[in-house]
């Protein structure tokens, strides 16, 4: 019978050996992680642009840049880390004949490299935020690493629920590409909620992303302020959804694995 300590070890082993095998998949080519930076950058430097034909160089007290960085960096870390998870118990599943690999262990795989890669998109992004002289100082740093790690956990519930769904309607997959298609629309990457009226508002922050977004701006910017959003809000909705798809996991993991 093998002890507890035992098989943390052999979990963390199994971890980091699908770690290495999601990262050489993923970075295969000759530009490697720096496709996860050129892409976002170049991204919100179009936005920038255009944002900026209309607004001026700031909003709300926010550099455009920053403004549109802190967007666009936090609709990406949700959807990457979504597709990214969702995918994982169906990509790995030739490996499930090994009794010590289990879908749980391929969702945290993912969603930890997804979380990794993103980690260092950030800095990089900062580090050229430094260079185009846009430096500034972050108003609550330990709320943007909250809402930062809150977001991963949220990402990683909501990727697990679609890749149970996946298993047994393969057709969910395609509603997954549906639903997360408007979220550049809704969720307040190339606008502010304060740009809108306040009866529109209750339209929007249903949506747990215009929290995550516009708070992260708040925690850089004090002078931004929080109207219409907040934090409990984000909390009871990621503990929730964390909760759900757990639950969700234990009932079905082993059914998952006959389909």
């Amino acid at each position: 019978m093998m002890l507890f300590k035992d098989q943390l070890y052999a979990w963390r082993s199994v971890i980091f050996a699908l770690f290495l095998r999601e990262l050489q998949s993923k970075f295969n080519d000759k530009f490697g992680l720096g496709w996860a930076f050129l892409e976002p950058f170049a991204f919100i430097l179009a936005l920038s642009y255009l944002r900026g034909l209309v607004s001026g160089s700031d909003i709300h007290s926010i550099p455009i840049f920053i403004f549109m960085m802190i967007g666009m960096m936090g609709l990406q870390s949700f959807t990457n880390c979504l597709q990214t998870v969702s995918a994982s118990v169906k990509r790995n599943k030739p490996l499930y004949a090994f009794r010590q690999v289990q879908p749980i262990s391929a969702v945290i795989t993912a969603g930890f490299l997804e979380f990794s890669i993103k980690v260092i998109v950030v800095l990089l992004l900062f580090v050229s935020v430094f260079l185009l002289d846009e430096t500034f100082a972050i108003h609550n740093p330990l709320l943007l690493i909250f809402l930062f790690l809150s977001l991963w956990v949220f990402a990683i519930s909501t990727g697990l629920l679609f890749a149970i769904a996946t298993a047994f309607v393969p057709e969910v997959d395609k509603l997954k590409s549906m639903l997360t298609r408007p979220l550049m629309f809704i969720s307040c990457v190339f606008y502010s909620l304060q740009d809108l009226p306040e009866k529109f508002w209750p339209y929007l922050t249903w949506n747990p992303l215009v929290h995550f977004i516009e708070l992260a701006r708040y925690a850089c910017f004090e002078s931004y302020g929080h109207n219409g959003v907040s934090l409990s809000f984000l909390i009871q909705a990621t503990l929730a959804l964390a909760f759900l798809s757990l639950c969700l996991y234990h009932i079905t993991w082993r059914r998952v694995l006959s389909r």
